[in-house]
This record gives structure tokens, sequence and C-alpha cells, in this order.
């Protein structure tokens, strides 16, 4: 089993910056991949970005490439996502989630098991 908390949402001007953060609890978290997905009212849940179990991979959705960035810090099973440049649209719920079957980044929502409760973003136009 594994808990996952996000923190760091809030409310933000378009062009501002604003960083996440998700604690991870349970099992060996350097041996899994950690995604994060946002989910816009009326729409479907939606791919962000994803990160390797060592770090050393990374995956981005075209819409958040160049402003967003994931890490993670093994030592203190926490992944993080920097969020620069920010927009209107990028107004969400964002979870944060992990696939404990593989440490491979990826995108797909089916494969990760276990899912944060959500930090609200809102970007003010």
């Amino acid at each position: 089993q594994v808990q996952l908390v996000e923190s760091g949402g809030g409310l933000v001007q378009a062009g501002g910056s604003l960083r996440l953060s998700c604690a991870a609890s349970g099992r060996t978290f350097s041996r899994y991949a950690m995604g994060w997905f946002r989910q816009a009212p009326g729409k479907e849940r939606e791919f962000v970005t994803a990160i390797s179990g060592s770090g050393g991979s990374t995956y981005y959705a075209d819409s958040v490439k160049g402003r967003f960035t994931i890490s993670r810090e093994n030592a203190k099973n926490t992944v993080y996502l920097e969020m620069n440049s920010l927009k209107p649209e990028d107004t969400a719920v964002y979870y944060c989630a992990a696939d404990v079957h593989t440490s491979r980044a990826h995108s797909a929502y089916v494969g990760y098991d276990y899912w944060g409760q959500g930090t609200q973003v809102t970007v003010s136009s």
C-alpha cells in the first residue's frame, strides 16, 4: 500500500509560479515511477508529466514542456512539480500518482495504481 499526499496548490496570477509536492509512504519509493495528472472542471483527467524511479528519465505533455519541471528526492520519498509561466488554462486539480509495477516513466493513466487526494491550482488572468 502506498499513500500519497499532495501540497503546494493555490491561487496565482498568470505568468506566476507554483511548486507542488507529493509525499509518499509505504513501499520502496525509488523503485517506482511517479506521475502528475490534472483535471479541470468538466474535462477528463489528463497526463502532465512523469519521472522514472531513479529520476533519470522524465516525460512531459506538450502543453507543459518548457514550463513545468518534475523532480524527485528519493531520500525524502517526495516528488515535486515546479510550474512556471502559468496560464489560466493550467487551472485544475493536480494529482500525483504512483505506478509500483515499473520504474519507467509513462503517461498511461490506467497504469498508475495509487493516487493522491489532489490539490487545487487556480491561475487568474
